[in-house]
């Protein structure tokens, strides 16, 4: 089959409705998203204290994430499949081959990516606003919001590149999610079984719609940067 009738019917099953593949959609987003909402406000809060608080340790946690970042994600997904198994520490859960385990990889790929860009868009923040929201009476999580909306565009950077990066990982999902249909088979695992089996329009159509979805978020991050600069 031709590239060009692969991306025909790819084209073909993105607009007709085509259940299997909006429900390897569904379980990519429901997901990615929920492990973004669980990680978004801890990854805030450390990054904050990472980038104005002083403590003991602080600059081998900031080692420590800046070396998570680097880990693979079959990796990660190994090592959580060994605590996830039967005989591992955590097996009596039954959390294995579930979305709740995919969840639990997508947290640990994304929170030290978004804690290191959050903790540079913090350190390289206006520390006056800090100061000034508690001068003029603000209360803590008053401030707090002050700085997080000072420091949006790189927040939402950080927010944008865990999500991206979640969203394309295939070695965790691969492992803990067992790649089951309408259960835990995801975006990249799906492409990675079709094109093993060489049924290319289904794995391109989940493809374009990882590249729609690339486009979309770099769009909204370029339309709020262009706002940010505009400001007087």
């Amino acid at each position: 089959m031709t590239i060009l009738a692969t991306s025909q019917e790819a084209i073909q099953l993105l607009f007709s409705g085509d259940t299997a593949l909006w429900s390897i959609v569904g379980v990519s987003f429901s997901v990615s998203l929920f492990a973004m909402a669980v990680v978004l406000l801890p990854a805030l809060l450390l990054a904050f204290a990472l980038a104005y608080g002083s403590f003991p340790g602080r600059w081998l946690l900031l080692s420590i994430m800046n070396t998570l970042q680097s880990v693979p994600t079959v990796v990660i997904g190994l090592l959580l499949y060994m605590m996830l198994s039967r005989a591992g520490p955590l097996g009596d859960w039954q959390l294995l081959f579930t979305q709740e385990a995919m969840v639990i990889g997508q947290i640990f790929i994304c929170f030290p990516i978004m804690v290191a860009m959050m903790h540079g868009a913090f350190q390289h923040s206006d520390r006056r606003v800090w100061e000034t929201s508690f001068t003029l009476g603000a209360s803590l999580p008053r401030a707090f919001g002050s700085l997080i909306w000072e420091t949006r565009f790189p927040i939402l950077a950080a927010v944008i590149a865990g999500f991206s990066r979640i969203i394309t990982e295939v070695g965790c999902s691969m492992m803990v999610g067992g790649n089951i249909f309408n259960s835990t088979r995801n975006i990249p695992t799906a492409i990675a079984m079709e094109s093993q089996k060489g049924a290319f329009a289904q794995g391109v159509a989940l493809g374009m719609v990882l590249l729609v979805l690339a486009l979309v978020l770099n769009f909204l991050l370029s339309i709020t940067r262009g706002k940010g600069y505009l400001r007087t």
